[in-house]
């Protein structure tokens, strides 16, 4: 991996390097619509949920289930329990995020374990935003520690700012929008990374810069803070008859995506979620 200029890490110069099928459940946690993926440096794993809500699964960078842990959903006024966006802090803790009630729940994973998501949360919107809502969540781990979200469509949205939780209504939100999300246009917004923990990029303007994932023009684009789209990567011909939703990256610039099974009519029974992973030419 090379940083272009140490001002993009050049979405063109990457290409799959392999697909990989997830498991179809993972004890009592469902692998089916993998909808966010987060990649974890300190376990050299990556963590992803599925939009049923049911828990997070913890698997190897090649699809390798290595464990799971359920949510509870009592208390946080979720009846939905769609889970479309995850990202990790470090120490075992992650965020997942709630589409619909636009929510963030924060908890330390314990393999086999269960989250209480009510003991630590925060509204980031204080509205039922529906089935076009909050689709990913993303930790910049600099200075004091920050968030970048993205919400769907009706109307497409990118924020940026800090998150603190709290059981009860304790928890606190500066979100505010980072640009007007129809620069990068695209139809949709699926899910976002920041690029500061990318090792070759420490220090540089690229580490500013942001991955956007979006599953209607099945393209995934690097933007800076500005909103200006400075490479893409066409996913139109990836697994093309399933949804491609979650995006992370590791410190080396290697991409994760996670694509739900393929739900067409045409799908065999037994269908499974994807961890599809993206490379860049040396």
């Amino acid at each position: 991996f090379h940083a272009q200029a140490a001002t993009s890490i050049n979405l063109g110069n990457y290409s799959v390097q392999n697909t990989y099928a997830l498991d179809l459940d993972a004890g009592a946690v469902s692998g089916l619509e993998a909808s966010a993926v987060t990649y974890a440096r300190d376990r050299n794993s990556l963590f992803y949920v599925g939009d049923e809500g049911t828990g997070v699964i913890e698997i190897s960078k090649t699809g390798t289930t290595l464990g799971s842990m359920t949510f509870d959903w009592a208390g946080t006024g979720s009846t939905k329990n769609d889970t479309e966006g995850l990202t990790y802090l470090g120490g075992g803790v992650l965020v997942v995020s709630e589409e619909r009630l636009y929510d963030a729940y924060q908890f330390t994973y314990a393999a086999n374990g269960s989250a209480a998501l009510a003991n630590s949360f925060v509204s980031i919107s204080n509205a039922n935003v529906g089935n076009n809502g909050l689709e990913g969540i993303s930790y910049d781990a600099r200075g004091a520690g920050s968030f970048v979200t993205v919400k769907q469509v009706s109307s497409e949205d990118i924020l940026a700012g800090s998150l603190t939780f709290a059981s009860g209504a304790g928890g606190t939100s500066t979100m505010a929008q980072l640009f007007d999300p129809t620069l990068m246009g695209v139809a949709s917004l699926s899910d976002v990374q920041t690029l500061s923990s990318v090792d070759a990029l420490v220090g540089t303007a690229a580490a500013d810069n942001l991955l956007v994932l979006s599953l209607d023009s099945r393209k995934l684009i690097e933007v800076n803070r500005a909103g200006t789209v400075l490479s893409s990567f066409d996913l139109s011909s990836i697994l093309p008859s399933n949804g491609i939703e979650g995006v992370t990256i590791d410190e080396n610039g290697t991409i994760y995506l996670v694509a739900e099974q393929d739900q067409t009519g045409s799908a065999l029974p037994g269908a499974k979620s994807q961890l599809i992973v993206l490379t860049a030419a040396a």
